[in-house]
């Protein structure tokens, strides 16, 4: 620069010579004096000034980022890859169920599962240089901070898809200098370790979209494709892929759908059609699409690519969502507890730590994209509820209280019939269906797995048959005797189980008619035997938890009457025990979870637990199974309702007052139960029994459309070794005596062979006589005629104290009343003699049959008719038909008590005294109808003398009127007469004028 100048200057002086050089040259070397000087002054203020703006610069900007801690590679890498996504449910054999709620739908996909139209859509709008720059792009960054100075209207972004990533996953929205600097530094600083493709794939899973056609919030490309186009990002157009480049800029204005899923109106739709446009402008400017793409794409009609409304999963399967989401919830949080040291038991153990765990559970799983796979069978699932909304035979909707859980206020709802049913698979232990409740939207509870409920008689296998039989304690054959027990109660008084039906006992009954029938008392008088023995361990052992070891021995509890219930899932689950040999597998719904790629963070392990032999099992099964087959069992009608036939084992249960019914039937695939009652657990005015078994053969039977194979096994169950066949009396379950055998009372059934009957039959003794009266048997007295008794086998009474614990005082129904136990009387069963002779009764004839009424006695065993002479013509029993078959001639009948007194003559009958009374009735008639014809006369007499003289008042009233008309027209003539003369002289005055 100096040379240069230094050749103006001679220029000059070469010019100044030819003039006035001395002058000229004097004012050249002033002014280049004062010129080189300043150029220099400014040069020097210049380089100064800069190196002072660049240090207060980088002061400033090193002050703005000095509390941004510096973030290892690990970490970063971490954060920018940590981004909430939803995850994703699924029905048995990986088919799709859907998502669980989050606040926002994401699905994490591969950079190379992106379209490439979609990947430069985004470049060329969002980041142009993002293959160039290392993070910051200077110019666009001085631009946007010379606007922030300017306060310029016009902002133009001068952020990069890396810093919008950084400010997305590490930094917050802030808007200041302070989080502007610390995204550039972090941006700087991620572009060390992150390829150009991995942090494009995680900006496109972490941008927000607006909403899909579920009216729920998006994030990412992935979640945007699908719930915008209805396809996979890979697959998007590119109209499709611009349309989806252009939302991020203003997610909520540009989305084409309402909150609620509907598509906007065309106006609303407009700004994001022209953002698009926005979009497809830059993809031609950057040359990512040719002119001809470009305008195919600006004339295609995007809006007819939007998919119609998607109703969410949550709401086609809330019950299904909510419960698979709540037991992985339960899984996650033991899996977070056990990283932290803590076992099952200390979350069980402690409240709050088990709510810590649940709590960071849930989080987790709404935000880290989990692939849950549960074991529900779609179309098992879908029939079910189909079959259960088809139902039209539910019991009445009444209304209920209950408090909101929005405001606290009590208020008023229906409350209908509800309804829990769960299908398990037997060996596996797999859920493959369930039915939650009557309609989700009413009532939130899941009455198939959450609501437990007293389980009534389906109780009976479960704590007393099964263990009964698995100590030895009973058999298919064991003799109960159903009766009227006095069991004290533990606080002074008794307990008398009583039985369902008509409030009746049945006597001596096996333990196989005894579950069929479901006897209260039969079950029971079993359970008073292991009551002592911790039958409850079985329960614990099949999963029924809430059943303490105290309550398990309460002799209510052998009838299902629980604290705190069971749920329908708990009471099925445990039946499955019986089909599947004695082992009890633990139901589930959760076959694994895994994370976003793949990696397996849970998964079930089937672990069986013994609890019954096989034997004992196989035992239970085959009683089970006259509960289904048997006549007159309770459930017998179920076979009848059924489109199919398979080998069914199984119990019905029902609570005080129909509060609950139950059914749960075992083939060897599957255990599948129901449960109805009300929320309100209101009594019921109908045996809701035969709704219940309705409703469960309407969905096996919708369940065996799906999948026969599955439901309706052609085998059945098998007995294992060590199941024999034996013999007993049915009067004690011994041995046959040869007095039982005489007597006609041996069956037959099986057992396990460890515990056949090896005792002979003690139960029977010498004969004797027995006399029936009210229905049942009483032994005879010494003093009773015998022609009111007969010939029968007594049963000894010490036998009778051992089948009864020596609890029960009334022994008149403990025979049978049927003719195989006719013979069989107990011995110290008697019919009291009230001391004195009976009641008479009052007879009559109808032809040649004399009839009579029962005595008013308790003590009668029977009647004599005699005839007029006193001569016994027949002797009737008590419990026969009060009526004989006579000839001619007078009859009476006497009642007999048990002592052989008789009661004072009926009213003497027959023909003679039809005769008698014939005769009297004539004369009677005669009588009466004289009576009759004297009273008609007299009427006739009153009626003649009331006619006479109405006729004399006639005649009387008529010459009255008569007169009265006499009289008038006398005064007539008169008056004429009066009138004629004044008018006319008088005759004598005109004589004497003459």
């Amino acid at each position: 620069m100096k040379d240069q100048m230094h050749k103006i200057w001679e220029s000059i002086k070469t010019f100044a010579s030819k003039i006035h050089y001395k002058s000229i040259l004097r004012g050249a070397r002033l002014t280049y004096g004062v010129t080189w000087n300043l150029l220099l002054l400014f040069i020097i203020v210049f380089i100064i000034g800069g190196a002072f703006a660049g240090g207060i610069g980088l002061g400033y900007f090193a002050s703005l980022v000095k509390d941004q801690k510096v973030l290892a590679k690990e970490e970063m890498v971490k954060s920018v890859y940590q981004y909430e996504e939803t995850s994703t449910v699924y029905f048995a054999n990986n088919k799709t169920l859907g998502k669980l709620r989050s606040d926002i739908d994401r699905e994490e996909i591969k950079i190379d599962q992106i379209s490439d139209h979609l990947k430069k859509a985004v470049i060329a709008t969002e980041d142009e240089y993002f293959y160039e720059h290392k993070g910051v792009v200077p110019k666009a960054l001085f631009r946007a901070v010379f606007q922030e100075f300017t306060n310029s209207s016009v902002q133009s972004g001068g952020s990069t898809l890396t810093q919008q990533l950084i400010k997305n996953q590490i930094l917050t929205n802030e808007v200041s200098f302070d989080r502007k600097a610390k995204e550039v530094l972090l941006a700087l600083r991620i572009e060390r370790f992150m390829e150009k493709d991995e942090i494009l794939e995680a900006y496109l899973n972490v941008t927000t979209f607006g909403r899909n056609s579920s009216g729920q919030n998006i994030g990412g490309v992935q979640a945007a494709a699908k719930g915008i186009f209805g396809k996979d990002a890979k697959d998007l157009s590119l109209p499709q892929a611009a349309f989806i480049a252009g939302l991020p800029q203003s997610p909520f204005r540009y989305t084409p759908f309402t909150n609620q899923g509907e598509i906007k109106d065309a106006e609303l739709l407009e700004p994001g059609l022209n953002r698009m446009k926005t979009v497809l402008k830059r993809m031609k400017k950057e040359e990512y699409i040719t002119e001809k793409e470009y305008k195919e794409a600006i004339a295609y009609d995007i809006t007819k690519d939007f998919i119609s409304k998607q109703p969410r999963s949550y709401d086609k399967y809330p019950a299904l969502i909510e419960e698979i989401e709540g037991r992985s919830i339960e899984i996650l949080a033991e899996i977070l507890a056990k990283q932290d040291g803590y076992e099952k038991k200390d979350l069980k153990e402690d409240e709050a730590l088990s709510s810590k765990y649940l709590t960071l559970a849930d989080r987790d799983i709404r935000q880290n994209g989990y692939q849950i796979h549960s074991t529900i069978d779609k179309k098992l699932y879908e029939a079910l509820d189909k079959t259960k909304n088809d139902f039209q035979n539910f019991g009445p909707t009444y209304k209920r209280e209950r408090k909101n859980p929005e405001t606290g206020k009590l208020e008023e709802v229906d409350d209908p019939m509800q309804i829990g049913a769960i299908l398990i698979d037997n060996k596996s232990g797999k859920i493959l269906s369930f039915v939650g409740g009557r309609d989700f939207k009413l009532d939130q509870w899941n009455y198939a797995t959450s609501v437990p409920r007293a389980n009534g008689s389906s109780m009976k296998p479960l704590l007393v048959y099964g263990p009964a039989i698995e100590m030895g304690e009973s058999a298919p054959g064991a003799v109960i005797a159903d009766l009227p027990y006095n069991f004290p109660n533990g606080s002074g008084g008794t307990y008398t189980p009583r039985n369902y039906s008509s409030w009746r006992y049945y006597g001596l009954v096996s333990a196989r008619e005894a579950l069929a029938n479901s006897y209260n008392a039969s079950a029971v008088s079993t359970f008073w035997k292991i009551r002592d023995k911790d039958p409850g361990q079985y329960l614990r052992k099949m999963g029924i938890t809430s059943v303490s070891k105290e309550e398990g021995s309460y002799l209510s509890s052998a009838l299902g009457g629980l604290t705190h219930g069971v749920t329908v899932e708990e009471n099925t689950n445990a039946y499955t025990t019986f089909a599947n040999g004695g082992k009890f597998v633990d139901a589930y719904m959760i076959e694994k979870i895994t994370d976003h790629d793949g990696n397996i963070v849970y998964e079930h392990k089937k672990k069986p637990v013994e609890v019954f032999s096989p034997q004992t099992a196989y035992l239970m099964i085959d009683m089970m199974r006259g509960v289904f087959n048997r006549p007159g069992a309770t459930a017998s009608s179920i076979p009848g309702m059924l489109k199919f036939s398979t080998d069914w084992a199984g119990k019905t249960g029902t609570t005080n007052e129909y509060r609950d019914s139950w059914l749960i039937g075992s083939n060897p695939n599957i255990t599948f139960g129901t449960w109805i009652g009300y929320a309100s657990n209101r009594t019921s005015n109908t045996d809701n029994g035969q709704r219940n078994y309705r409703i469960w053969a309407n969905l096996i039977n919708s369940a065996y459309d799906v999948d026969p194979d599955l439901i309706a096994p052609k085998e059945r169950f098998k007995a294992p070794g060590g199941i024999v066949s034996r013999s007993y009396c049915a009067v004690s379950g011994m041995a046959p005596s040869e007095a039982c055998q005489k007597a006609g009372l041996v069956r037959t059934d099986i057992y396990n062979a460890k515990y056949v009957p090896n005792k002979t039959d003690d139960s029977l003794g010498a004969g004797g006589r027995y006399i029936l009266a009210n229905g049942k048997k009483y032994a005879a007295l010494s003093s009773t005629p015998k022609e009111f008794t007969r010939e029968g086998l007594i049963i000894n009474p010490g036998f009778l104290n051992r089948i009864t614990y020596g609890y029960v005082n009334d022994f008149s129904q403990l025979v049978p009343a049927n003719s195989q136990w006719e013979r069989l009387v107990v011995a110290d069963a008697k019919l009291e003699d009230d001391g004195k002779a009976p009641a008479a009764v009052s007879a009559k004839m109808n032809g040649q049959t004399i009839t009579w009424n029962k005595s008013g006695s308790h003590d009668v065993v029977g009647y004599r008719v005699y005839n007029e002479a006193g001569k016994k013509v027949a002797s009737v029993l008590s419990d026969g038909t009060l009526s004989h078959n006579v000839g001619n001639g007078k009859y009476y009948v006497v009642a007999v008590d048990i002592a052989g007194r008789e009661s004072k003559p009926s009213n003497h009958v027959g023909k003679a005294a039809q005769e008698k009374k014939a005769k009297e009735e004539e004369v009677a008639k005669k009588s009466a109808d004289d009576a009759n014809k004297k009273k008609e006369d007299q009427q006739k007499i009153e009626e003649q003398k009331n006619a006479e003289e109405a006729k004399k008042i006639e005649q009387e009233k008529q010459q009255a009127e008569a007169q009265k008309e006499k009289e008038k027209e006398k005064k007539e003539e008169e008056k004429v007469e009066k009138e004629e003369k004044k008018e006319q002289p008088e005759p004598e005055q005109e004589k004497k004028e003459e």
